[in-house]
């Protein structure tokens, strides 16, 4: 009973101080995430007040908020939307991958950290936080903007890119070898393979089998539908966040938006709980180490999305100031690093850390780029020409 106790005030503590910091980014415009993480940092080991009874219980939390933010994604997503985005925008996630996953793999090899940390933090300086684009983008008012759609291509080919990169990344970690690998990561293709079909031939059969007049009849199903595939999903090696993510693409129409309206909630607590656990396992004292590297490498990687946003949005004949506005747009990072980070507990702990910082500058420097790359740029470039020639860009279209 005692335990319980300790428990509950625990748990009670934790997240009362998440509503509260929570509440103070909001009232600047901020991301909650780093605040989530310091929440982590300051009861974690090596923190003000490390937590006894309740790591075990946010342990299990924070796995359940990974599989709910991968079914919220998947949530936005229909298959022929995936499948559309791969056809028109794979060049741009040929670009973003090139650019921005090259230069964390460098920086671990630089440091001496070995091929296998190499491959890990290449996937953690890649991937965009989508949760903190989409809600920049929607915060300034640029859902509808000529170079949007340009920035959501990119964001669905990293998320589907998730479905081959994290089981290959924990057969690697696991140490199974080249065969067991390869036989990984056809098990991955081929469930993603047969789950994008299923969306696109029969996702209205699934739907409606799943459908629900009852608003919690159809959260209770969808979530228990989600949790079994995941598991099933870690057994076969696919991971638990990528078979959640192929449950959200699987469903669509009203049943999409009615469990996203249903999980919504549950997502934000369990997402803020996994970010506090991730937290919770890192070492205070390890980041100062790192956190010039993560620094630098932060200051690389934003210029190198901006040249992704860039590039995007010229394919999509956007003029410069939204191809400015897109690369912008695209550089925060968040929940996908820190997933890729906590997969490499044990095997890299040296990632951790490195990955902790790292997200902590990007998820502020991101809607800070967002909001001003454009109007910052263009001022300068206007100085400079000005005295050389006529001010740039002249007159730029509305929507681009």
């Amino acid at each position: 009973m005692h335990d319980t106790a300790v428990l509950l005030i625990e748990l009670g503590i934790i997240v009362l101080g998440l509503g509260l910091v929570g509440r103070f980014a909001g009232r600047f415009g901020l991301s909650p995430i780093p605040l989530y993480l310091l929440v982590g940092l300051a009861f974690g080991r090596g923190g003000l007040m490390p937590l006894g009874e309740s790591e075990d219980f946010i342990a299990v939390g924070a796995e359940i908020g990974i599989i709910l933010l991968l079914l919220m994604l998947g949530l936005e997503y229909s298959a022929t939307e995936l499948v559309g985005s791969l056809r028109t925008q794979y060049p741009s996630g040929a670009v973003d991958f090139a650019l921005n996953a090259l230069p964390g793999a460098i920086a671990a090899l630089l440091m001496g950290w070995g091929p296998l940390a190499a491959f890990a933090l290449g996937g953690v300086t890649w991937i965009s936080s989508s949760g903190v684009v989409a809600k920049v983008l929607t915060d300034l008012g640029r859902l509808g903007n000529r170079e949007t759609p340009a920035v959501l291509g990119i964001l669905v080919i990293e998320d589907l890119s998730m479905a081959v990169y994290l089981p290959l990344l924990t057969t690697l970690l696991a140490g199974i070898g080249l065969a067991g690998g390869t036989v990984a990561l056809v098990v991955s293709l081929g469930t993603v393979g047969v789950v994008v079909y299923l969306a696109l031939r029969h996702g209205r059969v699934i739907s409606r089998a799943v459908s629900s007049d009852d608003p919690e009849m159809l959260l209770l199903v969808v979530l228990g539908l989600t949790l079994l595939v995941a598991g099933l999903a870690q057994r076969l090696q696919v991971s638990a966040a990528v078979g959640a993510f192929l449950v959200g693409i699987a469903l669509s129409g009203e049943v999409a938006e009615g469990a996203r309206k249903l999980l919504s909630p549950l997502r934000d607590l369990f997402a803020a709980v996994f970010f506090v656990f991730f937290g919770l396992s890192t070492d205070p004292g390890a980041i100062p180490p790192v956190l010039v590297p993560a620094l630098l490498l932060a200051l690389v990687t934003a210029f190198t999305k901006i040249l992704t946003g860039w590039y995007a949005a010229g394919r999509a004949l956007v003029g410069a100031r939204g191809r400015l506005r897109a690369g912008g747009a695209l550089v925060a990072r968040g929940e996908f690093s820190i997933v890729i980070a906590g997969l490499t507990v044990g095997a890299e702990p040296r990632i951790r850390p490195m990955a902790a910082a790292y997200v902590l500058i990007l998820v502020l420097l991101g809607p800070v780029a967002a909001r001003w790359t454009e109007p910052a740029v263009t001022r300068l470039l206007s100085r400079v020409l000005r005295r050389t020639g006529p001010s740039w860009p002249h007159a730029p279209p509305p929507a681009g």
